[in-house]
């Protein structure tokens, strides 16, 4: 099984969306989830860097400026997903990875509060 890094670049973005109020609050992330077709097109006019942006884990190991190297997508590509970081949470702690899992956690809270859900 693969083991993660959290992105410490990737919860800065996302803390900053999330202060921007560039979220969404109900979504059902299954459909909007960014497929490999969206991931590329992304790609086509942004820097590693910026797609590195959105997914709260680094796979440790693979290598830099790869698809494999980074996990845990929490947003559309535009706006972070309250219910992307639900499923952060949710398969960072099937899979028992604590910190990538505590981090999504953290964010979600950090959303909640902002969009005054209590």
């Amino acid at each position: 099984m693969a083991t993660y890094a959290v992105n410490p670049d990737a919860v800065a973005h996302v803390r900053e969306l999330i202060d921007k109020k560039q979220y969404v609050l109900d979504s059902d992330w299954g459909d909007v989830q960014p497929d490999a077709e969206a991931q590329n097109a992304y790609l086509e006019r942004h820097s590693w860097g910026e797609y590195a942006a959105w997914h709260l884990g680094l796979t440790e190991g693979a290598n830099d400026e790869t698809k494999a190297r980074y996990a845990f997508v929490c947003g559309d590509l535009r706006r972070v997903h309250r219910s992307g970081l639900i499923a952060c949470v949710y398969r960072a702690a099937e899979w028992r990875h604590k910190e990538v899992e505590l981090a999504a956690h953290d964010l979600l809270q950090r959303l909640d509060k902002t969009a005054g859900i209590s």
